[in-house]
């Protein structure tokens, strides 16, 4: 029986290994973590992440041929192939501070690797990591070898948060990279063989290693690219009097543009996007190619224009001041079937509003109350370490509420701050709203889910990004 190990237990090694388990009946795969918190909820009927669809897959292979455990180094010893799915978080200090990957975490687990295995073995790269990471970690292996065997694959994961579990088990294309060596390309084979199971071949392609590594980075650029260049058309659309959403619609018909990534909103969040542009931009200043880093630059400082300009746009249409004022923040997720926060918009535009003084009552239906105050509390880039390495925040941030549903979040609220476009939201009775909010009452759409003109109609001044100006805003100082 082949058995395969995942060190990490998170976002992408708990949902890819319960597919793999599903299909490959006949493999014995085990998820090891050192946390034994997020190890006890994958065992138990509350899992760590909500995911549509996985708790279903979860159960039926959970205790069969799918494992959760926190002996790591047994698991590791005795498995064929292991997968390595552990956070690269951006360095925080020292060389390449704000942009580099660290790989602490990856070069730990490759050191334990090499200490305890016993026999040959496919060691996959399943984390987002920089190009030419497998050289170091096969570096490392080697020279702590023992006379075992290595070989090194990069298998990236393409899965988009919410619709994970439809990803794997129907995905786009695999992509598996290995040194073209007749040692290399046997392990590339292994590998094609366990997602062979259930993904058609010609959906699972090989390249060099560091193709594919570089592969997964570029993939995210691009997408990332999309969302940032239909952001700044909205700010065009605002000053021209043009609808975004006609543009996209009309720019996407386009076939060799498509109408995928085109929707304008507050900015783009998510564990990857921001982290893998910094760490290309890294790569390519490391490698002189300063333009083509100035380049990918632009993206991220038009996602951090829109956030700002968002904040402004709250702050100027509200007679120059939230001071005081209670804010009803719809939405903390950075998009929505998904309890996932990282990176989410949400953050920045809180941290904006709050700077400006404002009292937030913040709902969202997957994030939990602790969540949204770590996130108000912690430092850039501090999210993506492990949670027991976080650092404690000693106090929620006084200024903020946790509210159980949108109506209480927007009861005595001078405004409606949108800001993850979950479907709960194009339903609501925005009468009762209205209502029950202080005059005149706002309602900014950083997602463009409300209807703009019944909103009007109930007296709502309505802002909606890339649409043409409620006339309230019009006389309103231009936002920077």
């Amino acid at each position: 029986m082949v058995k395969i190990c995942c060190i990490g237990a998170g976002y992408v090694g708990g949902p890819t290994m319960a597919v793999i388990a599903l299909n490959c009946p006949s493999i014995e795969v085990v998820v090891v973590d050192i946390s034994v918190t997020r190890i006890s909820a994958w065992n138990s009927d509350q899992l760590p992440i909500y995911e549509p669809g996985l708790n279903e897959v979860v159960k039926q292979c959970k205790g069969r041929n799918l494992f959760f455990s926190t002996d790591i180094e047994k698991h590791v010893s005795e498995a064929d192939i292991i997968f390595v799915s552990v956070n690269t978080p951006t360095k925080t200090r020292g060389l390449g501070a704000g942009k580099a990957a660290d790989l602490a975490y990856w070069e730990s687990a490759a050191r334990m690797i090499a200490d305890v295995s016993k026999s040959n073995k496919i060691v996959v790269e399943k984390s987002t990591v920089p190009v030419k990471t497998a050289e170091a970690i096969e570096r490392i292996l080697t020279h702590n070898s023992k006379g075992i065997k290595y070989q090194i694959l990069s298998n990236p994961e393409f899965l988009a948060e919410g619709t994970a579990i439809q990803d794997l088990f129907k995905p786009d294309r695999v992509l598996i990279g290995g040194r073209e060596t007749p040692d290399g390309l046997k392990a590339i084979q292994a590998l094609k063989d366990v997602y062979a199971h259930w993904v058609p071949e010609d959906r699972i392609i090989t390249t060099n290693l560091w193709s594919a590594e570089l592969s997964k980075l570029a993939a995210n650029a691009f997408l990332a690219q999309r969302i940032s260049s239909v952001n700044a058309m909205s700010a065009l659309c605002e000053a021209t009097g043009a609808d975004v959403s006609q543009v996209s619609h009309a720019v996407g018909k386009d076939s060799r543009i498509g109408p995928k990534f085109l929707n304008a909103s507050v900015g783009f969040g998510g564990s990857c996007f921001q982290k893998d542009i910094l760490n290309l931009v890294y790569i390519c200043e490391c490698n002189g190619l300063a333009e083509v880093a100035n380049y990918w630059k632009q993206v991220i400082k038009v996602n951090d224009y829109q956030k700002n300009r968002f904040v402004n746009r709250v702050v100027s249409s509200m007679f120059n001041t939230v001071s005081g004022k209670k804010i009803g923040i719809m939405g903390f997720a950075f998009k929505k079937d998904t309890g996932d926060t990282r990176e989410t918009p949400a953050i920045d535009v809180c941290k904006g509003l709050l700077g400006d003084k404002a009292r937030l009552s913040i709902y969202d239906p997957q994030v939990t109350a602790d969540q949204i105050q770590r996130d108000l509390t912690m430092n850039k880039f501090d999210w993506d370490h492990p949670i027991h390495l976080q650092p404690m925040s000693p106090t929620g941030v006084k200024q903020v509420s946790i509210a159980w549903d949108a109506y209480e979040a927007s009861k005595d609220a001078h405004a409606l701050c949108i800001l993850t476009e979950w479907d709960e939201f194009k339903t609501l009775d925005y009468r009762r709203i209205f209502d029950n909010m202080q005059k005149p009452a706002f309602v900014f759409d950083g997602r463009n889910v409300v209807n703009v003109e019944m909103l009007r109609d109930i007296g709502f001044i309505v802002y909606s990004i890339g649409k043409p100006l409620d006339p309230w805003l019009k006389n309103m100082p231009a936002v920077a």
